[in-house]
């Protein structure tokens, strides 16, 4: 019996935040998000049903336990305002990174309505 196989999108994380941070002019990556992701896949569907964040804020404290915002909040917020008493500028991307981000799927969404992402499935190979 012959092997099945099945053809996927795969995008490399990087080339995944590349495309949000260059779309939105924020900071992104999705490797650092939820806790900090191991190495691995993430299956996403576009366009699919999404259960975006219900907070419009985070407390704005580096690597807090408070982790995502809703897509617009993330939208609408300067990506170079300061973070609590933090000024430094690696320390207002780490807080993007690891707390004020926004739910992947709404992303995905929005970036295919953008034209940004061909409707289908991709797998997000989270490799460093």
């Amino acid at each position: 019996m012959p092997l099945s196989f099945s053809t996927q999108k795969v995008v490399e994380v990087q080339e995944w935040d590349r495309l949000v941070s260059e779309t939105y002019g924020k900071v992104y990556n999705f490797q650092q998000q939820n806790g900090c992701r191991d190495r691995g896949v993430v299956h996403l569907t576009v366009p699919d049903r999404s259960c975006d964040f219900e907070n419009d804020s985070v407390p704005e404290k580096i690597n807090g336990t408070e982790m995502g915002v809703s897509f617009e909040s993330w939208k609408d917020r300067d990506p170079k305002e300061p973070v609590g008493e933090r000024q430094e500028q690696w320390e207002i991307d780490l807080f993007w990174q690891r707390n004020f981000y926004p739910d992947i799927q709404t992303v995905a969404n929005d970036l295919y309505e953008k034209g940004q992402l061909e409707r289908g499935t991709y797998v997000i190979n989270i490799d460093w």
